[in-house]
């Protein structure tokens, strides 16, 4: 009786798919899943796992606070699906809500990750400057229209320059260890009437631009000076910084890779 010839199982391709993601953050409680919420990366799993077939947990580059918008955040996931990337960012698009975009998709090694190889993220975060704020303007900007001392505003952003501690400008609630960052952009600039704050480091804190971005303010109105900043920056209390301002106004600009 002649053998049955053995079946050579082929295993399925897996691809790493990177996608470069924008997104109006405002009807969205951040960027990570929760169970009793719409997410960022919920609705993105719901649309990648309609098109492939399977489920999939997309990784984020970072976790985005709920009502914080990004012009630049990355994302990976693995499928058995091959497609093209011309084609799964038509899809996507088609299956997305309007108020979140798929940019650009490429095809990644199979041990990229978006977040854990990331080397630095740049945020920006809008402050209004006009004395009645665009009803279209709302929900991406503070509105502050009072009067600002931006020179003492600048030298107190200066001081965030370089490696620091930067519990104070941390969540009460973070569980991290390593409170360390390396900033290697802390600055102002106008674009009409918005002035924006610029901060680009090799990682962030939960509320960090935040609670920067209110204690600046408060430099700005007169409060502190920038040496009280800096006292605060050195002083690891959360207690001794300025509120955390509103997340409308903060956008994730880019996030950065060394090149392979």
């Amino acid at each position: 009786m002649r053998k049955a010839r053995e079946q050579k199982v082929v295993p399925a391709r897996a691809a790493n798919v990177r996608l470069l993601l924008q997104y109006d953050g405002s009807r969205y409680a951040g960027w990570q899943i929760q169970s009793n919420a719409v997410t960022i990366q919920g609705t993105l799993a719901q649309a990648i796992g309609r098109i492939c077939g399977e489920p999939v947990s997309p990784s984020g580059s970072g976790r985005t606070d709920a009502g914080v918008h990004a012009r630049g955040q990355v994302a990976n996931f693995h499928t058995a699906r091959i497609l093209e990337p011309a084609v799964w960012m038509r899809a996507l698009n088609r299956m997305l809500p309007s108020d979140i975009r798929v940019c650009r998709v490429t095809r990644a090694s199979a041990g990229f990750h978006a977040r854990k190889d990331a080397v630095s993220k740049k945020y920006a975060y809008q402050i209004y400057r006009g004395k009645v704020l665009p009803p279209w303007q709302a929900p991406y900007c503070l509105h502050w229209p009072n009067p600002l001392d931006r020179e003492a505003m600048q030298r107190a952003a200066d001081c965030l320059l370089g490696a620091h501690d930067m519990r104070s400008f941390a969540s009460s609630g973070t569980t991290v260890k390593n409170f360390v960052r390396i900033v290697t952009r802390s600055l102002f600039h106008s674009r009409g009437p918005l002035l924006v704050y610029t901060i680009e480091a090799n990682g962030f804190l939960q509320h960090m631009v935040r609670s920067i971005v209110g204690t600046l303010l408060e430099v700005g109105r007169g409060r502190f000076t920038a040496d009280d900043f800096q006292a605060i920056l050195q002083a690891g209390d959360r207690s001794r910084a300025g509120p955390t301002a509103p997340a409308c106004g903060l956008f994730l600009e880019r996030v950065s890779y060394r090149r392979k």
